[in-house]
């Protein structure tokens, strides 16, 4: 009798201990975010891609129950928050809101500082804010067909100031010159706000930067936008023409943004930051803060970003490499 007691005993035990050491690990894993996370903005305070970041962080804190942290790391081109992000534990605590910047730095700059498609992966699109063209209110150009008539007359007359060498707004012009076949003069700044200033003050004609920088200048009337460089009027500048609108279609040159994370972060939690970004991207409050900086809420699944990053890649170096473009 002892011994048919003792081994339902035995059994169950040996059940109960299985068991646990089956599911123990598993149940081990904490749920996350379990702790505060961290978005890397390669550029300074202020600018169109902290403003989105902030946006896109403030809706993902809410939803997902832990704060999320900008952390602006300007310099190099964006390239410090970059290789900083690379460079971060892959567990999902380290994101990179990234823009054209960590397509075209590929080429931009040798060696090649980082390979974007291997290195890091793309979670979501975010949005995009067009490219504008503006000149100062006393300039003679009143549009962009003047504009372009005035460089075929004589190439290189034309200066336009941008926020420097390789930045999105330079890339955007060149891509521009070339589709219209005009040779422009090229100034760079280290900046988009000293750029503005002097094509205010008088010192350039031309302007490129992206729509957010331009908005309340234009809306004071110390800069006269001529074009937006996307496929769509934005509701910001309503009465500003398109590029296509100005005679080139199927042309577009926006500053795009998407959030990214390193390349080894398990996928589960890679999935589960995609789905929160598109409700965020689906939210009246991101959708009427984008649309504040002049941009809009570009939801995207996460085969469409990494494709879109290869594309972008791929034109920015034929184009790089053809105008020899270096960086500042």
């Amino acid at each position: 009798m002892r011994r048919v007691t003792r081994r339902p005993l035995l059994l169950s035990a040996l059940a109960t201990g299985l068991s646990a050491w089956v599911t123990g690990p598993v149940q081990a894993q904490p749920a996350w975010p379990a702790r505060p996370v961290k978005i890397l903005v390669g550029y300074g305070a202020g600018g169109a891609v902290d403003v989105i970041a902030r946006a896109i962080g403030q809706r993902l804190q809410a939803d997902l129950g832990q704060p999320f942290v900008i952390d602006n790391k300007p310099g190099a081109g964006s390239n410090l928050a970059i290789k900083a992000t690379i460079d971060a534990p892959a567990d999902g605590y380290t994101l990179l809101m990234a823009a054209n910047a960590v397509a075209a730095n590929m080429a931009l700059y040798q060696p090649q500082p980082f390979d974007a498609e291997r290195d890091l992966v793309a979670v979501s699109l975010v949005g995009r804010v067009p490219v504008v063209i503006a000149v100062n209110p006393a300039s003679p150009y009143q549009t962009l067909a003047q504009l372009v008539a005035a460089a075929k007359g004589k190439p290189d007359s034309v200066q336009y100031a941008t926020p420097g060498n390789g930045a999105t707004p330079h890339l955007a012009v060149e891509l521009f010159a070339r589709a219209a076949g005009i040779d422009l003069f090229h100034v760079p700044y280290k900046g988009g706000s000293q750029a503005i200033t002097d094509v205010i003050g008088g010192q350039l004609p031309v302007v490129a930067v992206n729509a957010l920088e331009v908005l309340p200048h234009a809306r004071s009337g110390k800069l006269r936008v001529l074009a937006v460089l996307s496929a769509n009027r934005t509701a910001t500048l309503p009465t500003v023409p398109t590029i296509a609108e100005s005679g080139y279609p199927g042309f577009e040159a926006s500053v795009w943004y998407g959030l990214m994370a390193p390349a080894a972060t398990p996928k589960p939690i890679v999935a589960q930051l995609h789905a929160a970004v598109q409700r965020a991207l689906a939210s009246a409050e991101v959708k009427e803060r984008l649309a504040a900086v002049g941009g809009e809420a570009v939801p995207a699944t996460q085969e469409a970003f990494a494709a879109h990053l290869k594309a972008e890649h791929a034109r920015y170096e034929r184009l790089i490499r053809a105008a020899k473009i270096t960086p500042d």
